[in-house]
């Protein structure tokens, strides 16, 4: 079809080389495009699902390869445990960022002051040393109301993370 030009003249329409770069590259990009979105779901669902498996202990009570190991019907026993004796984990983890706030404060001071240092430190690693005896002492009655076939899966597994570690 041919279109009129202002001077009267019919012009004829513009050409289009077949096969042309242009379609091919937008063809690439789309690919491109895809396989990033298709990686980072991936990653994404990669990272929920290594969550997923720790789900049900709080991560600042979790104990590394040890809670790894458990089963999920022991970290959920766990977790139960963990809030019956410790009801007021929020106010807890309250404390500990306060105690933080303080050393952060405590390093930042013009003179310097090495003792309101030495008492936040002092009372981090109080709050610490609890939550790691509770947790030994949560793990300890874990494993001791396991039978032996829970307790020897319990052991393979915790092999296994270890040696992955």
């Amino acid at each position: 079809m041919t279109e009129a030009s202002p001077t009267g003249a019919a012009t004829p329409p513009p050409i289009v080389p077949q096969g042309s770069g242009s379609a091919r590259w937008i063809k690439i990009a789309l690919a491109i495009s895809v396989a990033l979105n298709l990686a980072v779901a991936g990653l994404a669902a990669g990272a929920w699902m290594r969550e997923g498996r720790d789900r049900g202990m709080p991560r600042d009570m979790s104990f590394g390869p040890f809670t790894e190991a458990l089963s999920d019907a022991d970290r959920r026993e766990m977790r139960r445990a963990l809030l019956d004796r410790m009801p007021s984990f929020r106010e807890a983890r309250q404390e500990l960022r306060a105690d933080l706030a303080a050393l952060v404060t405590s390093l930042r001071a013009v003179p310097f002051d090495p003792a309101a240092t030495e008492q936040a430190l002092s009372a981090i690693s109080r709050r610490a040393a609890d939550r790691l005896d509770l947790g030994r002492d949560l793990m300890a009655e874990r494993i001791s109301a396991m039978s032996d076939a829970e307790r020897q899966a319990f052991a393979d597994r915790l092999e296994r993370g270890l040696k992955r570690r």
